[in-house]
């Protein structure tokens, strides 16, 4: 590919503050679509229920499972006026997680918080290099049930709307917990509109990846290559390997419905170009230069500037298609990020 850019710089674009969505539309699949050729850069404007259109018998959908965990919580450190605030990150062993905290210089090691009135306490036990905080949890009862409770959806900063239904922020196929994040591109797809891809004859693979919070950070490093990815747990069952190698024997497409899938497959890879049935943690960093082995089109949504994940679709379509691209969708008055409209890349 002729425009490999490795400054981060080269990955921005202006957007317009008002066309960050706030909310999720009243029907998932009602988003506009933009249908880009990674090929000759061409576009269309579609309706995201438009998508069965361009999925073939035989291509092999790749859907990621995983399920938000209502990872923000508000609790009481004695001495402290406000209120603490705690996002869980990632599961450890024995009730331990690692943790995004605020105010993180009142919150040293040993710092005991309580929340729900004592329903759930938590102890920091490690602080780590990157400030986050290792934090055991004593409760009574089931963890899970404690935190539907006290736990709200931990959506990302650029969202200021209170999100008034919980499951708006999951996936109609979420399963297994442990997000901070929702895979978004997702979002968009309904049981009605799964059920019709299903009976065009498209196969459909479920993986899981834990969506981590640094997926949405913007990379700090002027040098790409600088940047250390976070790490992320994933699984690729049997059924699934199956079903994708099935699609690559047959000459037939694997298109993965998000970024978070994307780098499930291509984590999971062989060099030959199959998949193995795995799980393990990630840090795969996907950006212009590299040969996807699995992957041959993307539904996704509408990224941040100089994100890892817009250096990702750059990637697959080129850095000047996606640009472009982009430019076209702030002038068509897209909505953008979490809760914005989606983009198939083929």
């Amino acid at each position: 590919m002729s425009d490999i850019k490795l400054s981060v710089k080269d990955y921005w674009f202006d957007l317009p503050k008002e066309q960050i969505a706030q909310d999720p539309l009243p029907d998932r699949s009602s988003s506009k679509l933009m249908v880009l050729s990674k090929d000759t850069g061409e576009v269309e404007h579609k309706v995201f229920k438009d998508i069965i259109d361009y999925l073939n018998p035989g291509d092999c959908l790749v859907l990621n499972n995983t399920k938000v965990i209502p990872a923000r919580l508000y609790g009481i450190k004695e001495g402290m006026e406000k209120p603490v605030e705690i996002l869980l990150l990632k599961r450890k062993e024995n009730d331990c997680w690692e943790c995004l905290v605020k105010p993180g210089k009142k919150l040293r090691t040993g710092a005991e918080v309580i929340f729900g009135e004592g329903l759930l306490k938590g102890v920091i036990t490690e602080v780590l290099d990157d400030g986050n905080r290792i934090i055991k949890f004593t409760y009574d009862g089931i963890f899970e049930e404690i935190l539907d409770k006290l736990g709200l959806m931990p959506l990302p900063p650029y969202i200021t709307h209170e999100l008034k239904d919980k499951n708006r922020y999951q996936t109609v196929y979420a399963k297994y917990e442990g997000s901070a994040a929702a895979p978004t591109a997702g979002l968009h797809m309904t049981e009605e509109l799964l059920q019709a891809i299903k009976e065009k004859g498209v196969d459909v693979a479920e993986v899981t990846l834990h969506v981590g919070l640094g997926t949405f950070r913007p990379v700090k490093e002027d040098n790409l290559l600088d940047h250390k990815m976070h790490s992320e747990h994933y699984e690729v069952t049997k059924e699934a390997a199956d079903k994708i190698n099935n699609a690559k024997k047959n000459g037939k497409r694997v298109i993965c419905v998000g970024t978070t899938s994307c780098r499930t497959v291509e984590s999971a890879a062989n060099p030959d170009g199959t998949i193995k049935a795995t799980r393990g943690d990630t840090e795969i960093f996907i950006y212009p230069g590299y040969k996807f082995k699995i992957l041959d089109a993307l539904i996704t949504n509408f990224h941040l500037p100089e994100s890892t994940l817009i250096m990702l679709v750059s990637a697959l379509a080129g850095r000047e298609n996606v640009l472009a691209a982009y430019e076209e969708a702030v002038k068509n008055k897209y909505r953008f990020f979490s809760f914005g409209d989606a983009m198939f890349i083929h």
